[in-house]
């Protein structure tokens, strides 16, 4: 299965410089984008076999992302 890659930068190509902008000025955007950067290296393990977890602990974490960056997302359009 091929483990598709979900950082940041890959799902909004388009505010390459304001992510940038918003990790060096904005402690909470900061706070949140390392959040979500380790939260995504936890389920790419997962997804890889690496880290064996049951379905529900993995969809659980997808959704947690999925939460988080709907939060990062707010915060890029503001």
């Amino acid at each position: 299965m091929t483990i598709e890659h979900h950082d940041l930068i890959h799902e909004f190509p388009e505010f390459r410089e304001r992510i940038h902008d918003l990790k060096v000025n904005d402690h909470h955007f900061r706070k949140l984008f390392d959040e979500y950067h380790e939260l995504t290296t936890e389920i790419e393990n997962m997804e890889k076999e690496t880290t064996p977890v049951s379905t529900q602990t993995e969809e659980e974490a997808k959704m947690r992302r999925v939460h988080l960056k709907d939060e990062l997302y707010k915060l890029l359009t503001a």
